[in-house]
């Protein structure tokens, strides 16, 4: 029997208020949301000197009023930005946005790893090591400021960003070397065309190498259509192949969160029993 807590991301429902989503995510079976902090800064027309107390306050109660916590809360941005004026202010992004998951309860601040350009998009030299140790003194610089506030940054593997595989993702993991940094396991996000096929391997491997960092997974499938790699919702397309990585998650880490990505109003619902089912 399935002991995973299945969430959904906020920003793939229907485009309602906040609290509309919430009370929907409810009455859809969900037991926690993934919160992105481009959702509130659209939602009450702010930026991060707008995430106060208070707002966290409201948020909560919002959230327990549904029965409903707030499993990660994203703040997805390039701590691998070249440009010095332009990381600095990404920095302060994370650190405003650390103190409102700390006020919102919110243990996890998710993010990816980015890649070593201003425009934050995919280049090869996103996989070679000086990019690495870019981000990695970036990432240091996020993680360190996350404990003061009991805040663990949770780093999510993406085969087009600068941590791509399982072994970079231990690196990072044992170069930083503090119980604040942990992992998303996105199955999806580590592959692309040319290794899908493998995905058995790769998670294997991701298991082996990290299941005690993996604080949390996000789930969805995936389609091939002209050669191009497609998230959709979990179950959708049947090409993710979740048996091991939930036999895991059933047996080693118990109710542990999980929470589906690129899912419609239209197929949440079953995309969660999908997940369920295992």
């Amino acid at each position: 029997m399935s002991n995973l807590q299945v969430g959904i991301r906020l920003h793939d429902m229907e485009p309602t208020s906040l609290e509309n989503r919430l009370a929907l995510a409810k009455e859809q079976g969900f037991s926690c949301i993934h919160l992105a902090s481009k959702i509130i800064y659209k939602e009450y027309g702010i930026d991060r000197h707008g995430l106060t107390p208070g707002l966290a306050a409201h948020i909560r109660r919002e959230c327990e009023k549904n029965n409903l916590n707030i499993a990660i809360y994203g703040c997805y941005l390039n701590l691998a930005n070249p440009d010095q004026t332009q990381l600095n202010e990404i920095i302060e992004e994370y650190k405003a946005n650390m103190r409102f998951a700390h006020w919102l309860g919110s243990p996890l601040l998710g993010t990816e790893t980015g890649c070593p350009n201003t425009t934050y998009s995919f280049c090869p030299e996103a996989h070679e090591e000086e990019a690495l140790v870019y981000f990695l003194k970036n990432l240091k610089t996020v993680v360190d400021y996350a404990q003061h506030y009991s805040v663990t940054i949770a780093i999510e593997p993406v085969w087009k960003h600068i941590i791509y595989n399982p072994k970079r993702a231990r690196l990072a993991l044992d170069f930083i070397s503090s119980p604040h940094l942990k992992l998303i396991f996105d199955p999806v996000n580590m592959l692309w065309e040319g290794n899908h096929t493998d995905q058995k391997v790769i998670f294997h491997e991701m298991l082996e190498r990290n299941s005690s960092d993996i604080a949390l997974l996000h789930a969805k499938d995936y389609t091939i259509e002209n050669g191009t790699l497609t998230p959709c919702a979990p179950g959708s397309a049947g090409n993710l192949d979740y048996t091991e990585i939930l036999h895991w998650q059933r047996t080693c880490a118990p109710f542990l969160q999980a929470t589906i990505e690129n899912s419609t109003p239209e197929n949440a619902v079953d995309s969660r029993i999908f997940l369920e089912s295992f």
